[in-house]
């Protein structure tokens, strides 16, 4: 009976109120809180956005290395996919095997330089799957930070709210119900906030590290593979 009571009390607490005209550390909170949903939602549409870029133009980038039989045609077209990590690593490897057929030209092409020559586009391949995988990261972990933390403040603003509220009763010297529920009211305003945050948050997060990490598995299989094709065309 008390707690059904209690919630009609809370209904009637002005959230505005509490963002605009309160004080103190419970509207510190609040503030901060806001602004890490906000800055969350933001980062959640943009790494939609990217990562989706990146899986679409993949597998568009997958068919077209697949139906061609030149690599310089390839290139060209991996040109025009700036946001497919593989599109990336097929560049970067196409580079270096110019670099390294270059440098065979009028050579022996002794054994030992053909590894040297292989050995490189396998490390450039490397560095282009790692610079690719932090871009698909990028940003991650403002969500995963967001997610963990933000309850965490919101206690802290909560239990900050609720002992000024105590506080406040005992200078006036009475306890009812009606004087109860408004400052501890506005004090669990702010865990709701810190909730509201941090749930989409962390759900995100999961959400984006499972598919950043299947673009990792895409990258490893492809650039088995295109070693693979090198070492029988080229090597």
């Amino acid at each position: 009976m008390l707690l059904l009571s209690f919630v009609p009390l809370l209904a009637e607490i002005d959230v505005l109120h509490l963002m605009f005209g309160g004080s103190g550390a419970v509207v510190v909170v609040a503030y901060i809180l806001t602004a890490s949903s906000l800055l969350s939602l933001f980062v959640i549409f943009y790494k939609l956005v990217a990562i989706s870029q990146a899986q679409s133009q993949s597998v568009t980038f997958l068919d077209r290395f697949w139906e061609s039989k030149r690599l310089d045609e390839i290139f060209r077209q991996a040109e025009a996919l700036k946001y497919s990590p593989l599109a990336a690593m097929f560049r970067a490897g196409y580079i270096e095997l110019s670099k390294v057929k270059k440098g065979q030209q009028g050579e022996t092409g002794a054994m030992h330089e053909k590894m040297d020559g292989m050995e490189n586009i396998e490390r450039a391949l490397a560095r282009a799957k790692v610079s690719e995988t932090t871009k698909l990261e990028n940003l991650l972990p403002f969500l995963a930070t967001v997610g963990s933390a933000a309850p965490f403040v919101g206690l802290f603003g909560t239990v900050w709210g609720i002992m000024e509220a105590f506080t406040k009763i005992a200078e006036e010297g009475k306890a009812d119900l009606a004087t109860v529920a408004g400052p501890i009211g506005e004090a669990l305003i702010a865990t709701a906030i810190a909730l509201a945050a941090a749930i989409p948050a962390i759900v995100a997060y999961n959400y984006f590290n499972r598919r950043v990490k299947v673009l990792g598995s895409e990258m490893t299989t492809f650039g088995s593979d295109y070693l693979n094709i090198l070492k029988r065309h080229f090597f």
